[in-house]
């Protein structure tokens, strides 16, 4: 099964602040057959998102597909509100590390 990073798939693979307690994601592509292709995957999905994060699926409030864009984003509810003790991202920007590496089947 020939597979590619999403990393080397993507134009923009970027996480952010969406409020005090709300991270977002977005994966964007430059060309929509990369984008569709990555859509049929699967990969990308709900499911998929909490256990790459190892969280409960709950905390996922938004999972869009977003064709105009070529793109894909999705919310999460933080643990902690942004910048309270024990938080390590006050920005939300570190979060989207766990996805560089994550393998695509390109004969999707």
């Amino acid at each position: 099964m020939p597979v590619k990073k999403l990393s080397d798939l993507a134009k923009t693979i970027r996480s952010k602040n969406a409020g005090t307690d709300k991270i977002t994601f977005d994966v964007i592509f430059r060309e929509p057959d990369t984008y569709e292709l990555v859509k049929r995957s699967g990969a990308l999905s709900r499911t998929s998102v909490a256990g790459i994060l190892r969280i409960d699926p709950a905390r996922i409030t938004d999972f869009v597909e977003y064709d105009p864009a070529y793109a894909i984003k999705f919310t999460i509810l933080r643990d902690r509100p942004s910048g309270s003790p024990g938080d390590g991202d006050i920005f939300g920007a570190q979060q989207y590390a766990p996805f560089l590496d994550l393998e695509i089947d390109t004969t999707a």
